[in-house]
């Protein structure tokens, strides 16, 4: 059995904090959940009680949330056929349906549950809700192995966010309500698009100028070619490590969105491993951080 520390250490602990609550006082912080780190339940419990508890002492925090084994469940459920390209999901008049009713509607409310569950007052939106994100049709090209020709691939219903409206986020925050958000967006086409969540997340961060972005993800964080955590990485060094393939894969289009988001206003982005215990109050509240921070 664990013991569990005294009165007088928890509170030395949480007077160590304080300097860091006054950090983060009245600012916004966007969090983006990832569809693999929900998988584990006391994961996710943890994770409620985190934002709960930065919403309590005056952080306003935004939940965004990603789904993408949970979609690739419901698709095999139905027999609906999906293939990625690029690293995105191929998104046909069928599969946006699935996605649309999978992401803003099952685990958005799941995710409002949990916090609910831990005291906080949560409200699950998604991209289409008072036109917040609009989006435009993804295009992505990619060179053939054997040729080494370039061709444009059709994703279908793939976009990605070109214009966002704070107004409904404004107006929740302002109300002590934490939003969580289904990256699913309209388009100027009065489509609905299936939007990576990484990137809706880090288009709500610079929208929000927020203070900090956290991506949780299933990995600790950056690594180096001898997969060591990579503490703190300025814009100009991830643009290296991606010229020079240290970062590589699903990497670079999360490395793609820090840079994205900083560029956008966004003080410092960090990529840390969701399922760490409380990983979000290691980064935010204490000296030891929980992953790899990006800074201008």
């Amino acid at each position: 059995m664990t013991k569990l520390p005294d009165v007088h250490t928890r509170a030395e602990v949480i007077a160590e904090a304080l300097p860091f609550m006054q950090r983060y006082d009245q600012e916004v912080i966007v969090i983006k959940y990832g569809g693999h780190a929900m998988g584990n339940k006391a994961a996710a419990e943890d994770f409620a009680e985190d934002v709960v508890l930065l919403e309590l002492q005056g952080v306003k925090p935004i939940v965004v949330h990603g789904g993408g084994p949970q979609i690739g469940k419901m698709l095999d459920k139905l027999g609906i056929k999906s293939e990625f390209q690029g690293g995105l999901r191929v998104t046909d008049a069928a599969t946006v349906e699935i996605v649309e009713m999978v992401l803003a509607g099952s685990i958005n409310k799941q995710i409002v549950g949990w916090l609910s569950a831990e005291g906080g007052k949560a409200i699950g939106l998604c991209g289409k809700d008072g036109n917040m994100v609009t989006a435009k049709k993804l295009t992505r090209t990619v060179r053939d192995p054997d040729s080494s020709i370039e061709k444009e691939i059709d994703l279908g219903f793939v976009g990605d966010p070109q214009k966002v409206d704070r107004s409904v986020l404004d107006a929740a925050l302002k109300a002590e309500l934490i939003p969580v958000l289904a990256p699913v967006a309209i388009g100027e086409d009065g489509h609905t698009y299936n939007v990576n969540a990484d990137t809706f997340a880090g288009a709500i961060a610079g929208a929000m100028k927020a203070k900090r972005l956290l991506l949780l993800t299933d990995v600790p964080g950056v690594l180096d070619k001898n997969k060591t955590l990579i503490p703190r990485l300025t814009v100009d060094q991830c643009r290296e490590l991606i010229a020079d393939g240290t970062v590589s894969g699903g990497m670079i289009p999360k490395i793609e969105t820090c840079i994205y988001a900083i560029e956008q206003g966004v003080e410092g982005v960090v990529i840390l491993d969701g399922k760490v215990p409380h990983a979000v109050l290691l980064e935010l509240l204490t000296e030891h951080g929980a992953g790899t921070l990006i800074v201008p």
